[in-house]
């Protein structure tokens, strides 16, 4: 039997705060003045101390990597005059454990770092994560005529250790279409906040998309180039080169919808394009949102629907049919009108609200299938990764190429809301891993792949399940009986992961990161409040996930 615990509750939304040393010569930074931007609370390293030895130096140098300030100004004191000039901060960020991190000095004017490197960002601001390991780099230094240390080679980039890097960078989407022009499919980038319109603007007109979702993205700003972007009480002013006059109208409000979601992230209230003193008269074109209910919907004994606090609301021709069923799995498409369902017996099966159902893949050991926008539902066999297949709705089937190519079995795969993107856990050197992959549509159909996959994370023990949490955050569900663990993670980003309730088998995004919820396999069905998990109901017997909602 259904039981509701909880019908309403109220959505907390918490706000973390990284944590800012309070010792080894990091002090907290003032607001930068004289621009209109968002505030920038930056951090201000110690200038070089006098009289400092090589190690010192170099020492003083990698903590100045903390104040962006004046395209790193601070950090430039650290090195020679001729040398200032040359350093390029901007070529990227290494991301290590301060704690390990080692300095030596090889001889007088040669001095040593070993970083325990856990990512990097590279020039466009794309993060990725890499198994961690020593990374050495190499400092030259020379006495100057005042007698100081100061150093005349050294790596491009800046090195930041993993709990001061969200301080100084943030993440902001970089707003792309998906092939069809309906979708917005974001790119998450990293940038200091100083100047971030700016940086923002230019990575996504002059800079390609990362290079994992390049295949499967398409941009408007084919050929144009951003020449500025003040911004002014909220409006950004995207001054762009002489290219843009020749492009259509259609284009321009393409320009215009991938301006404005990429800037919202900043405090962009407004855009304005122009070519030289001649406006662009552009407007946004509609694109399909990726938003879905806010109610739980589940499978129960009473029937399929919306979870309520007086019991379910169906979905008209669906939930008919999926009460009817043995389901064990349920992913709706985003317009209610057709659902993946996979059955006791392994079975899948495409099950529309008007018409005849039809068997999807009946191989052995087939995993949780998933449908995008399209209708298309992708299947594929646990200990076969490779064998990726989707079925469109005529009922023709394509065997995606390139599917995991280092993977030994899979335990769960998401298509994205926007269904440019497809997410997977799986097995790859007795790790349990999450990984991201453009999906290439080519050929009219007969030549899809996945694009090479960017390592996002690992996950605890055995995957358990797998869910797109909003357009860039998944919820991974893994651990061993009896000690769970939810990962959320940032697609392009660090992930952060806590215990999760006990003998859990699925997992589901709700309206919004803090009203995730967790399957048991008791029926009790389980929301995120904050850091701890909450009752919300008992006899559920499937945790559907929704691909999106009518519009």
């Amino acid at each position: 039997m259904l039981t509701v615990l909880v019908a309403a509750a109220t959505v907390l939304v918490l706000t973390g705060c990284a944590g800012i040393p309070t010792a080894g010569g990091v002090n907290e930074g003032r607001v930068l003045g004289g621009d209109v931007e968002p505030p920038d609370f930056s951090l201000v390293p110690d200038p070089p101390r006098p009289g400092a030895s090589p190690a010192e130096i170099v020492d003083g140098f990698l903590r100045a990597g903390s104040g962006p300030q004046d395209d790193w100004a601070r950090a430039r004191e650290f090195l020679s005059p001729a040398f200032r000039v040359e350093w390029q901060p901007q070529a990227g960020v290494t991301i290590d454990v301060l704690g390990t991190r080692t300095t030596r000095e090889l001889d007088e004017d040669t001095v040593s770092v070993l970083a325990s490197q856990v990512a990097r960002v590279d020039e466009k601001g794309s993060y990725e994560r890499v198994d961690e390991g020593t990374t050495a780099l190499t400092f030259e230094l020379a006495q100057q005529s005042d007698g100081e240390w100061r150093i005349i080679e050294a790596p491009d980039g800046i090195v930041l250790d993993r709990a001061l890097f969200p301080s100084v960078f943030g993440p902001y989407s970089l707003a792309y279409f998906d092939p069809s022009w309906d979708h917005l499919v974001p790119d998450v980038r990293w940038f200091t906040r100083s100047r971030v319109v700016t940086r923002i603007t230019e990575a996504l007109v002059n800079r390609p998309e990362s290079e994992w979702l390049a295949a499967s993205v398409v941009s408007a700003f084919e050929g144009v180039e951003v020449v500025s972007a003040p911004v002014n009480a909220g409006v950004a002013t995207v001054q762009l080169s002489d290219a843009a006059l020749a492009l259509d109208q259609q284009t321009w409000d393409r320009m215009q919808t991938q301006l404005e979601e990429s800037l919202s992230g900043a405090g962009v209230s407004e855009v304005e394009m122009l070519v030289g003193t001649t406006t662009l008269a552009a407007e946004a074109v509609p694109v399909r949102r990726t938003t879905i209910a806010g109610q739980a919907l589940v499978s129960t004994d009473e029937g399929f629907g919306f979870l309520s606090a007086s019991g379910l609301t169906p979905i008209p021709g669906l939930s008919g049919k999926i009460g009817s069923l043995d389901a064990v799995s349920v992913q709706v498409g985003p317009d209610r009108d057709v659902a993946a369902v996979q059955l006791a017996d392994g079975a899948v099966w495409r099950i529309p609200a008007v018409g005849e159902d039809t068997l999807v893949d009946d191989r052995p050991g087939v995993i949780s299938p998933t449908i995008d926008p399209l209708g298309v539902i992708w299947t594929v066999p646990r200990e076969d990764p490779q064998a990726l297949r989707a079925q469109l709705p005529d009922g023709s089937v394509i065997s995606v190429g390139d599917a995991w190519p280092e993977a030994s079995q899979i335990s769960a795969m998401a298509v994205s809301r926007d269904g440019a993107r497809m997410a997977a856990v799986v097995t790859a050197g007795g790790r349990t891993i999450v990984l991201v992959s453009g999906i290439v549509r080519t050929g009219g159909g007969t030549g899809w792949l996945l694009g090479a996959p960017l390592e996002l994370g690992t996950a605890t023990g055995a995957g358990r399940g797998l869910a797109w949490l909003d357009d860039t955050t998944l919820g991974v569900l893994s651990g061993d009986s009896g000690s769970m663990s939810v990962l959320e993670q940032l697609v392009g980003g660090p992930g952060s992961a806590g215990a999760g309730p006990g003998e859990a088998v699925s997992i589901a995004g709700g309206a919004t990161l803090a009203t995730t919820r967790v399957l048991g396999s008791d029926g009790t069905l389980f929301v995120r409040r904050g850091q701890n998990w909450q009752e919300i109901a008992g006899g559920v017997l499937v945790l559907a996930t929704q691909q999106g909602m009518p519009e």
